[in-house]
């Protein structure tokens, strides 16, 4: 799996965070684009994420599918550009 970017919905565990990443998809039927939410738990080892932080999320083990890296995002034509 690649990384994705989301947006932190949960931040109440401890060193996890639950991270919802959206997607469109072009519906053959109706030909429309479809919006699709799927979350996936994170790890956060310095428990720094808060709700509403965009994030970039790694894959890594089978319960907490990726790590967290909170970086600030923007989003220009379809291209992501991160600021460190």
């Amino acid at each position: 799996m690649k990384p994705v970017v989301g947006v932190v919905v949960s931040n109440k565990m401890q060193k996890s965070v639950v991270v919802a990443v959206d997607r469109l998809f072009h519906h053959k039927l109706y030909n429309r684009y479809v919006k699709r939410t799927t979350k996936f738990m994170a790890h956060d080892e310095k428990d720094q994420c808060n709700i509403g932080d965009r994030v970039i999320c790694a894959p890594v083990t089978e319960l907490e599918s990726y790590v967290a890296q909170v970086q600030s995002i923007y989003q220009v034509k379809g291209t992501l550009f991160l600021i460190s």
